[in-house]
């Protein structure tokens, strides 16, 4: 028996799935087209988006990708985690409330893009109210602030 499916713009963690691991080989948009050819041998897709590491984590990418279907996105995590799908080293695939669970938080789309959701408890565990300027530093001189 088939599934009915609405088709609207699928809400809760549970259709969403973050892919790390990507290489810095391929372009964000060859990324893009490879992810969704892999993912949506699973079920319907929304959406697939990559975006570029943050340059503490090093180059290369991660992409998100929604289904419309919390199942379709659950049998897609279990088939591609640790595969090496379309490069030559495996990714990460996940759910963001596993990904994002020892941080306390969780990921929403803000602008198509993640925006990390802090729980109550950690709005001032990492704020900073000041810069960090060394003395003598020659940032002291231009007018930043």
């Amino acid at each position: 028996m088939a599934a009915l499916i609405p088709f609207e713009v699928p809400t809760g963690s549970d259709k969403t799935l973050l892919v790390w691991e990507l290489s810095s080989g391929p372009t964000a948009e060859d990324l893009q087209h490879s992810l969704l050819t892999v993912f949506s041998q699973f079920g319907l897709v929304y959406s697939v988006r990559v975006f570029p590491n943050a340059v503490v984590a090093g180059p290369g990418f991660y992409a998100i990708v929604r289904f419309y279907s919390a199942r379709d996105a659950h049998r897609a995590q279990k088939a591609c985690d640790g595969k090496q799908l379309f490069q030559n080293s495996p990714v990460k695939v996940g759910p963001n409330v596993a990904f994002l669970a020892p941080l306390g938080g969780s990921a929403d789309f803000k602008n198509n893009r993640p925006a990390f959701v802090q729980p109550s408890g950690l709005q001032n565990a990492f704020r900073c109210t000041a810069p960090l300027i060394p003395p003598g530093s020659p940032f002291l001189s231009l007018n930043y602030f």
